[in-house]
């Protein structure tokens, strides 16, 4: 069997485990027909970033569109398939796609969307390229060092989304650019430690393993669930760490014009959420996945709206 037959089985197999519309057409469709598919993506996948779009100029939905796209079907290749060669074969592919974007030569749905959105915005290739370095990452790096090597990951993971939102939005400067990374880093980290088991599941540990030592917990704990008061200490320190990061890039809001103001408020308060209902419950992630309740949503959007709609800026 040659590499490339042998390259080509494992893509087949790989798409056979994802919905059939992630699949490159033959024909690559118009750019309305894109816009279409991404926009269906964005708000039949996530609920919340539908909400978030309320808040965005008429102008801007189709570009983010197009960027969240991008970034669901790239997760997606890297974690719904179920077989790390199998999605490295298609994370290679996508790679190819996204090369093949910007020389102008779209085919996939997602990539003629893109194009259009890279042109007008004038984004450059290495925030959606390093977020393929951590898909590519997930499917052999399952354990992290130090805290470090945790946002060295988040680096590729976490903030290339931030950067992508403020170049579509018209920011490019590294001051800015910098106070993102913050934000995105702390949102990564609060969703790790809402899903330790979740992501134990998947023979993934997100604290870094020098925590854990130094509060004297073992993977062990993690897979019996056994909740310690040597656990909750690690748990109490990672959440705190969390907060900081939140707290250093919460500057960002007040450099961004009004619409991004609102949803960088939204999206920072519901990470912050998250480390209250952990807080909450007293740190014992191992026996219920913490979660924000349908009433503390509804008082995060209203406040985010009574901003919009009464011009108060976030802060």
């Amino acid at each position: 069997m040659t590499p490339n037959t042998a390259q080509n089985e494992l893509i087949e197999k790989g798409w056979a485990a994802l919905p059939a519309e992630y699949r490159i057409p033959e024909k690559p469709p118009t750019l309305e027909e894109a816009r279409e598919y991404c926009q269906r993506l964005s708000e039949t996948h996530y609920e919340n970033f539908h909400v978030a779009s309320w808040f965005l100029p008429k102008r801007l939905r189709p570009h983010f569109h197009s960027i969240y796209a991008y970034c669901r079907i790239s997760d997606d290749l890297g974690d719904e398939v179920g077989n790390r060669e199998q999605s490295l074969a298609l994370l290679d592919l996508w790679g190819q796609e996204l090369d093949a974007c910007y020389r102008g030569e779209a085919r996939h749905p997602v990539f003629v969307a893109l194009a259009e959105t890279i042109r007008v915005c004038d984004i450059p290739k290495e925030p959606f390229a390093d977020l393929l370095v951590a898909f590519r990452q997930d499917q052999t790096v399952t354990r992290f060092e130090t805290m470090d090597d945790v946002l060295s990951y988040c680096r590729y993971s976490a903030n290339p989304v931030g950067r992508l939102v403020l170049y579509a939005c018209g920011y490019r400067d590294a001051a800015r650019f910098a106070l993102s990374d913050y934000t995105c880093s702390a949102l990564q980290l609060a969703n790790f430690w809402q899903d330790v088991t979740v992501d134990y599941e998947k023979d993934r540990i997100y604290f870094p393993l020098a925590d854990m030592r130094r509060f004297g917990v073992d993977e062990a704990m993690i897979a019996s669930r056994s909740f310690t008061p040597q656990f909750r200490e690690l748990m109490r320190y990672e959440v705190e760490y969390a907060r900081q990061m939140f707290a250093q890039g919460m500057p960002l809001i007040g450099m961004v014009d009004r619409d991004l103001a609102l949803d960088l408020d939204l999206f920072s308060r519901g990470g912050l959420e998250i480390l209250n209902a952990i807080e909450q419950q007293d740190y014992n992630v191992l026996r219920a996945r913490p979660s924000i309740s349908k009433g503390r949503k509804v008082a995060l959007l209203l406040r985010a709206l009574s901003g919009k709609f009464l011009g108060r800026s976030a802060a």
